[in-house]
């Protein structure tokens, strides 16, 4: 008799547990789902100002709303997000910043391309100036050269007008010519110069924004 009363009142005693802890969790349920409910508004009004600060308001949003900002209002008026007015020349400022980054995007994804990484990079511009410095090398001996023939000329002129002598079309003619070979050449020597000190630049420019890049995604990658 005594075991059937122990078992008796075990049997209610987790009863009770079981009922609480169901009753606890359709409470929390509940609670959560009130929360959830209440702490999402819907906006039902639109109001904004005008200039002459009259307040304004719909159910739904005009360009007006948008031309001086507005308040979303839930059902009870109260303010649930403020919108500032649209700023033309702020628009217009972001947009030229979004083109600008798509250029430079545009760019990053040209050097990828083309040089894969800022090591290539370097090797391929070691490659051209080595060649420019070696068309500067020849150039420069060839100066050289036209300089020397053009004192051998000089020579045979000063050695007619000593004698008294007319000066031969052919000297004449090796004179004029090696004048402008002369020329043609300092030319050339000039702009192999420039060319070299451009790639120079051209590439140190290239090399630093590989770098920026490798830099970038390594920092990402982390």
């Amino acid at each position: 008799m005594t075991g059937s009363l122990k078992c008796g009142f075990r049997i209610r005693h987790f009863t009770t547990i079981a009922r609480n802890y169901i009753c606890a969790f359709f409470l929390c349920f509940f609670n959560t789902s009130t929360f959830a409910a209440t702490d999402q508004p819907k906006a039902a009004w639109y109001r904004y100002y005008d200039r002459n600060g009259v307040a304004n308001v719909s159910t739904s949003v005009t360009p007006e709303h948008i031309r001086y900002g507005y308040e979303a209002l839930d059902r009870n008026m109260q303010v649930i997000k403020r919108n500032q007015p649209y700023n033309a020349n702020k628009d217009v400022q972001q947009a030229s910043h979004r083109e600008a980054l798509a250029r430079q995007r545009e760019k990053d994804l040209k050097l990828k391309r083309a040089y894969g990484s800022a090591k290539i990079a370097a090797i391929k511009r070691d490659q051209m100036l080595a060649n420019i410095k070696k068309q500067l090398n020849y150039q420069q001996n060839q100066l050289q050269q036209l300089q020397r023939d053009k004192i051998g000329f000089k020579r045979q002129e000063m050695e007619y007008h000593r004698k008294g002598e007319s000066i031969p079309a052919s000297l004449k003619n090796n004179l004029a010519n090696n004048a402008q070979n002369i020329d043609n050449v300092k030319n050339t020597v000039e702009s192999l110069r420039n060319s070299y000190h451009k790639t120079e630049s051209d590439y140190a420019e290239i090399i630093r924004r590989l770098n920026k890049l490798e830099q970038d995604e390594a920092s990402r990658n982390q």
